[in-house]
């Protein structure tokens, strides 16, 4: 049955009774002004239609929060805002179905539901549109619409191009904002946002946004489409080409299968006779590679890999120099003093001439900067008569560094460990991991947790490169690894390395490394021959104690290279023809004195005591220095002191004060003083318990104005019960002390058995002491 008639022409707000039967829809929404076709099935909602159409043809359209219309809706189930709609064609069909076609009129919000139907019904409030008078921004958005839209409709199929012609002759914003969001094709959540708003403004804006969302996803489609057409012509072109090819090549007799290049990989596959596991994936290449065109990316990826695969040293090795007597010279000649690691690597080259399978040992040089770590590692390889290779790790974050790319990856390539095996051309080489204590981990991997399986030799014989994926024998390879400190180092990483310490220089050592390998090498550098510069004994020494302060060398070899240079200049411009260098004139070249000579002698006043400390660089010494002042603030500490050496300074303040009457100090002196401690060099952090013995000495020897013994140094940490206990790093310290001239030293008791690490010379030019209480150490600084 079909009802043609239409409904008035004019329908008012007014008009718009406020109960109407209401539909739920499901995956769409109606605007006013548009038009939708329906089709319903369910009884409840014919029965509807029937009343609707008997009555004023008007219902109200709410979108379903559910996606499908298997079960009868409830209230909750529906959003309360919808469309008043006129029904603007109804047809029943056979299978008791009807067709409906329902133009929008107004948006409505629901007030409440109504009972006593089958189907539903509201009382409901009609909602108008709101300017809000912004009307140059609405126009300026009603313009960047419509050009949006255009741009839109021409990349939809769906929609025919008058559309964008409608568009453009809408005048009014509500109306052009309703059409949009209806037309577009957006998620139905979204286009209820657009229905629920008011502010024709606001609703403009959402709409904007929906378009250039719609827009980007077109072009977006719209660009891979046409890159897969691209590939598909040009994939038919390049197979037309091959076939013209291959046909060229039948008539000119150029049958031959096999190209050149793929008979020298099987031929170096054959030659380098690879292990089994590195022989077949060789192999399974080779036959991919020989099914691939030249002109092929895969090609390039496969021809690549095998290069790799074939130049590696799978057997090569360097035969060791098994002479003890020789290597003990090599070593000899290249450094002085070392004398733990040359003797280790002296065991090592006997242990291997009465073994011949040994492993080789993982070496871990531990020491200051420019202690001759890296040289060493070089004068190991000579020794031994091996090949020398080395990466820096300082800094290193990836993984892939160590293990390499997998080859899935463009530009892959192996990492570190088989590059510079392969540079090495030998299997057998020293092989230094150069600042191992600087590797730190990120989202990259962590590089450290790779080195555990390089550096294990139960588990290195099988090392797996991601780029290479076979096996790899790396047990023949005599590991070194540098650092200048340890507790950076992962713990499970540290104890896969024998630690060998390579402390600081004395200065008898530092004179007479710079007098046999510094000197000649800068000389040589600098172009002068012998008999055109030399150095006096008495410069060398003024250059290290006034111009140096380090543990290492290098600042000692750049002021000789200064030197050198200096000279070089003068010999150029024909100044002179040679010169020698003395005591006297050194500032010439270097400038006046940097350092302060015999910094022992500062301690002139009570409450001065010089303290020891380690660094990563070497041992120093420090200055704690306190003073009193009338007041009741308590203590008061400077120099960028740590949380720790803070507590050892409150520490010694609540022993002095537990202990006073034994101590003869006044119970009342610190009712009535502040006391300040500061420490010198202030821009540089200080921290560790070590310092605490030095604070409570400067603090008895201010409160009872006695000075501490001159050139005396001490170290050791501090308990309330006032003993003393032991302190790292007592080699680097002594030299330290030595070498600002200090005579007598307060150490630790528990420290006594590191003295014998201490050079001979040092030890019998200083005076040690050693205690447990701190009592000991008061009567000796201050006689108390």
């Amino acid at each position: 049955m079909d009802d043609l008639r239409h409904p008035s022409a004019n329908i008012t707000t007014n008009s718009i009774p406020n109960k109407i039967p209401v539909l739920p829809i499901v995956d769409t929404n109606l605007f006013p002004k548009m038009v939708l076709p329906l089709v319903l099935i369910q009884k409840e909602a014919i029965e509807l239609i029937d009343e609707a159409m008997a009555g004023n043809r008007m219902l109200g359209l709410l979108l379903s929060k559910r996606s499908d219309l298997g079960s009868k809706h409830r209230a909750d189930d529906l959003h309360r805002i919808g469309t008043v709609a006129m029904i603007l064609k109804m047809s029943k069909m056979e299978d008791e179905k009807a067709q409906l076609l329902i133009q929008g009129l107004n948006r409505f919000k629901v007030v409440k539901f109504l009972q006593g139907k089958q189907y539903m019904q509201a009382e409901i409030e009609v909602m108008e549109s709101k300017n809000t008078g912004r009307h140059k921004e609405n126009r300026a958005l009603m313009a960047n619409i419509v050009e949006q839209y255009e741009k839109v409709v021409a990349l939809s199929p769906g929609l025919p191009s008058e559309m964008g012609h409608m568009i453009k002759s809408l005048q009014e914003p509500n109306v052009l904002a309703d059409m949009v969001a209806s037309t577009i094709n957006a998620p139905v959540k979204e286009k209820q946002k657009v229905l629920e708003l008011l502010d024709v403004n606001l609703r403009l804006k959402k709409v904007t946004r929906l378009v250039n969302d719609q827009l980007e996803i077109l072009e977006m489609g719209s660009k891979i489409q046409n890159q897969v057409k691209e590939d598909m012509d040009k994939r038919q072109r390049e197979y037309y080409l091959r076939q013209q090819l291959k046909a060229i090549k039948e008539e000119l007799g150029e049958t031959e299968d096999e190209r050149v290049e793929i008979r020298e990989y099987q031929t170096q596959i054959e030659e380098k006779d690879l292990p089994g596991e590195s022989r077949k994936e060789a192999e399974r290449e080779l036959q991919r590679l020989s099914r691939m065109h030249p002109s092929s990316s895969e090609y390039v990826v496969a021809s690549t890999y095998l290069d790799w695969l074939t130049s590696l040293p799978w057997h090569e090795k360097s035969k060791d120099r098994l002479d003890i007597k020789e290597a003990r010279r090599v070593l000899n000649q290249d450094h002085y003093g070392l004398k733990k690691p040359k003797k280790r690597i002296l065991e090592y080259l006997a242990v291997r001439k009465l073994k011949k399978d040994s492993k080789g040992p993982i070496l871990c040089f531990s020491g200051p900067p420019g202690t001759g770590k890296t040289s060493l590692g070089r004068s190991i390889a000579k020794a031994l008569g091996r090949e020398f290779v080395r990466i820096a790790l300082g800094g290193v974050r990836d993984e892939a560094e160590i293990r390499g790319h997998r080859r899935t990856y463009v530009g892959a390539l192996p990492g570190r460990i088989i590059q510079r095996l392969r540079q090495a051309g030998k299997k057998n080489p020293v092989f230094m991991l150069d600042e191992i204590d600087k590797v730190y981990s990120s989202y990259h991997g962590d590089p450290s947790s790779a080195l555990l399986e390089v550096l294990d030799p139960e588990q290195n014989f099988s090392f797996t490169d991601h780029y290479l994926d076979v096996p790899f024998d790396l047990s023949d390879v005599m590991f070194l690894t540098t650092a200048n400190v340890l507790h950076t180092i992962p713990p499970p990483l540290r104890d896969r390395m024998e630690v060998l310490e390579l402390n600081g220089y004395t200065e008898d050592e530092k004179l007479k490394i710079a007098t046999r390998y510094l000197i000649p090498r800068q000389r040589e550098a600098n172009g002068l021959l012998a008999n055109q510069i030399r150095f006096t004994k008495g410069s060398v020494k003024k250059i290290i104690t006034g111009y140096t302060r380090e543990a290492g060398l290098r600042n000692l070899e750049r002021q000789i290279g200064a030197i050198c240079r200096g000279v070089a200049s003068k010999v150029a411009e024909e100044e002179a023809t040679s010169l020698v260098i003395r005591q006297d004139n050194i500032k010439d070249y270097l400038g006046p004195v940097q350092n302060m000579p015999d910094l022992g002698l500062r301690i002139n006043t009570p409450g001065v005591v010089v303290g020891l400390a380690w660094t990563p660089f070497g041992g120093e010494i420090l200055f704690i220095e306190a003073v009193s002042m009338r007041g009741n603030r308590g203590l008061t500490l400077t120099g960028q002191l740590g949380d720790v050496m803070k507590e050892s300074a409150s520490t010694a303040l609540s022993f002095i004060r537990a202990n006073f009457e034994k101590l003869k100090v006044e119970e009342t002196f610190f009712e009535n003083h502040d006391i300040h401690i500061h420490v010198p060099e202030g821009s540089i952090p200080k921290d560790g318990p070590s310092a605490g013995v030095t604070m409570l000495t400067a603090l008895v020897s201010l409160i009872l104005g006695k000075r501490v013994k001159s050139r005396m140094a001490m170290s050791g940490e501090i308990t309330l019960r006032g003993e003393v206990l032991p302190v790292g790093g007592i080699k680097e310290k002594v030299i330290a002390a030595h070498r600002a001239g200090i005579k007598t030293l307060i150490l630790p008791l528990w420290n006594k058995k590191d003295i014998e690490d201490v050079p001979a010379h040092i030890k019998d030019n200083m005076a040690f002491f050693f205690t447990d209480k701190m009592e000991d150490v008061l009567s000796k600084a201050i006689d108390i």
